[in-house]
């Protein structure tokens, strides 16, 4: 079942641990299947070094296992929640990358200093709040998946365009088109994360780049308009 997208899953988690975005078994990434409403996702607590297409588990979006010789990630339903949330992405990172993690515990959003962040995140990359108490001790992962999804509706954020989130006390979960956009963007995260960190260390007072110019980075690669790279 679904043999394609186990493999790319599988390929997926590896660039994880390629691109040095995980330690241990720090993170995972999913991908779903649209047309039949199925999801592929890193089983729970598994090396990387061990993982083949076999390991990937098949899950619904009740959270139900339907395929695989383990139990999927823990951050599994936090996962569902995305995908049926937003029907734009067809691929979910979750890792705790030491700079965008640094970040999400301090509680504090990423500004946009520089055209680096404009070319692939339109503005800040929020930071939402913890989870209380309650939200914690009752369906953890999923009240994460509730709060990063109400989060972006009240601030009227676009996934399409700012397709990565801070979780306060946790850290990044980022998304894109299919698993390997999910990935690419998590690294562009970690990325922007340490530029921004060395930013500020160097000039206490930075201020955020200009309007004009995040607009002009980001939709020369996005949009009607863009003209970046090659005709296809």
């Amino acid at each position: 079942m679904l043999e394609e997208l186990k493999k790319a899953v599988c390929e997926a988690n590896m660039d994880l641990l390629r691109y040095g975005l995980v330690t241990f078994t720090w993170g995972n990434v999913s991908a779903i299947d649209r047309e039949s409403g199925l999801f592929v996702i890193k089983p729970s607590g598994i090396a990387y070094d061990r993982l083949t297409p076999e390991d990937m588990v098949v899950v619904d979006l009740n959270g139900k296992k339907v395929e695989g010789n383990y139990n999927p990630s823990s951050d599994t339903a936090t996962h569902v929640e995305l995908y049926k949330a937003f029907p734009e992405i067809g691929g979910i990172v979750h890792t705790h990358s030491s700079y965008a993690t640094s970040w999400a515990q301090a509680g504090r959003s990423i500004p946009c200093y520089g055209t680096t962040h404009a070319d692939y995140i339109y503005g800040e990359v929020p930071c939402i709040r913890c989870l209380n108490a309650e939200e914690i001790a009752d369906a953890y992962e999923e009240n994460t998946g509730h709060l990063i999804v109400s989060e972006f509706l009240r601030m009227c954020k676009d996934p399409v365009s700012v397709p990565a989130v801070l979780c306060k006390n946790h850290g990044p979960f980022t998304w894109g088109k299919d698993a390997g956009e999910a990935v690419h963007n998590a690294v562009v995260l970690e990325e922007v994360a340490k530029m921004a960190y060395r930013t500020e260390s160097i000039n206490h007072h930075v201020q955020p780049a200009p309007q004009e110019l995040m607009d002009k980075h980001y939709y020369r690669k996005h949009g009607a308009n863009a003209y970046y790279g090659q005709d296809s």
